[in-house]
């Protein structure tokens, strides 16, 4: 599903994109020796054209390349005012499916290349779910960005659950026992009861990867959308969405998760389990090597072992329903008014094959061997002390990576850690969600924009949201609960449904 955002500049690119067809054939081929792109950057600054990473990227891909760099904030602001503009470049990196773009991808004004990237090996992605995922309506009008699709964890204090004799989690019952454990049987050791098992901040929305999507995904509820009765519905209505809160406030009752959970501050999730307070939070498996950096940080000679994580858990079915993300992070479209014919698209397409093969993906992602890094058994070892120019090079990388694609997986070297306990935890985690991809439960209507809900989708969520946090809180019974989940179809989301389905029958005529 996709998030409102106005648009600045929707009108003009649309009217641009049928222009292309209202002269009758081709216009003239242009010339594309050289590549204009446009691209967020993430630092202070974006690299300057003449640094040494634009230099080898021109090498590497034989083309001259003029990247209008935008800054992150205010990207799609940026964006908007270019597509508006007489200079629009025969690249654009899309940040996601708002609503502007897809009545301009749908209106012509971007190349869709649905049957056009299996002609490129390097394009042709591995990925098939989630290049569905990033399609609008079964259309693929980018190449999309790859982000790992599975990062669902389960972390904990190690050194907690080793004082308790306990062993890691591995279902969502093992959750709660640990959990309980945690909480009433003094894992700290001060003859105190001042600690709680499960950490969670504010983070009510619906379909943002929160600790409770997670769990309801646990619990065979789906991801955001599932399959019922040859229909596709949004997961709260289902059963097992509602076992899954039911879990959830057991263990808020029975104070096994901060009281504080409606209205703690996300920017300190961390804080608890450091300092000895909550021993388990829910999130993205990234977050195991930063609560072990924190330990290093406070004791460098006493930080291993602190941690622990698994994956994704069992649900009561006994059956392993793991949580992804859509699996992307926007993508790289192609303008028809900059782009204006089938060899021009070939070019460009080339020129983004040659953007994902590996020589590139390294470069825009590791740097450059020799200057910032070197290979040591096939990982990127960050050459220190820091040179002033391999400071530039790693600096450099960070926006350029937003070009990478990886649509057949990551081409770069993996980094290497810093020692060799952090390495274990890295590959351990890699192994982790590998395996866990396995039995990932992608979101079915993730390629499917509804009008209804572009319209009014953020209201109609927000009466579930609001109503499964107060449910939790205890605000809310759990007939208030689904009294609730009525009025988002009578407010709209029946229409929703309709328009979902439809478009999901669509696809598969």
């Amino acid at each position: 599903m996709i998030r409102r955002k106005p648009t600045l500049a929707a009108a003009v690119v649309v009217s641009a994109a049928l222009a292309l067809t209202a002269c009758g054939g081709e216009p003239p081929a242009s010339d594309l020796s050289s590549v204009k792109i446009m691209a967020p950057f993430l630092e202070a600054q974006p690299p300057t054209p003449d640094g040494a990473v634009q230099k080898k990227l021109e090498e590497l891909t034989g083309k001259d390349i003029n990247i209008s760099w935008a800054p992150n904030a205010s990207y799609e602001d940026k964006m908007n005012i270019t597509l508006a503009s007489s200079d629009i470049p025969h690249v654009l990196v899309v940040q996601g499916k708002s609503p502007g773009f897809v009545k301009n991808a749908e209106a012509g004004a971007f190349w869709d290349l649905t049957d056009k990237l299996k002609d490129y090996p390097n394009l042709k992605t591995t990925f098939p779910e989630v290049q569905q995922n990033a399609s609008v309506n079964g259309k693929v009008y980018g190449v999309f960005r790859a982000r790992n699709p599975i990062r669902a964890a389960v972390m904990f204090r190690q050194d907690w659950l080793d004082k308790l004799g306990l062993k890691a989690p591995q279902t969502t019952e093992d959750l709660y026992k640990v959990a309980k454990a945690f909480t009433e049987q003094d894992p700290d050791g001060n003859g105190q009861n001042d600690t709680y098992g499960i950490t969670i901040p504010k983070w009510g929305a619906l379909g943002t990867n929160s600790p409770y999507d997670m769990i309801e995904t646990w619990f065979g509820a789906g991801n955001r959308w599932t399959e019922r009765d040859g229909k596709l519905v949004p997961s709260f209505e289902t059963e097992e969405f509602l076992q899954a809160d039911r879990f959830i406030k057991k263990m808020v009752d029975e104070k096994l998760i901060n009281p504080d959970f409606a209205t703690f501050d996300p920017t300190k999730w961390n804080e608890p389990f450091f300092n000895g307070k909550g021993g388990i939070i829910v999130d993205v498996d990234s977050r195991v090597s930063v609560l072990i950096n924190l330990f290093k940080q406070a004791n460098p000679s006493d930080f291993q072992n602190k941690v622990g994580f698994v994956g994704s858990l069992k649900g009561p079915d006994g059956e392993l329903h793991a949580h992804p993300t859509d699996g992307y992070s926007g993508f790289l479209a192609i303008p028809k008014s900059s782009v204006k014919t089938e060899a021009d698209l070939k070019n460009v397409l080339t020129f983004l094959d040659k953007l994902n093969s590996k020589e590139v993906a390294v470069l825009m992602n590791n740097g450059i061997e020799g200057v910032n890094f070197t290979v040591e058994e096939g990982l990127a070892a960050t050459i220190k002390p820091e040179t002033p120019e391999g400071k530039v090079v790693n600096t450099d990388i960070k926006s350029y990576a937003q070009l990478g694609t990886n649509v057949t997986g990551n081409n770069f070297y993996p980094v290497k850690q810093a020692s060799e306990y952090e390495q274990k935890v890295f590959d351990d985690r890699v192994a982790v969600m590998a395996n866990d991809l396995k039995s990932a439960v992608y979101n079915p209507a993730a390629a499917f924009v509804s009008p209804t809900y572009v319209a009014k989708g953020a209201q109609l969520d927000n009466i579930v949201a609001d109503a499964r946090i107060k449910y939790l809180a205890g605000q809310l019974d759990e007939q208030g609960l689904k009294d609730a989940i009525k009025l988002w179809n009578t407010s709209g989301g029946d229409k929703v449904k309709e328009e979902i389905n439809k478009l999901w029958q669509d696809t598969k005529k």
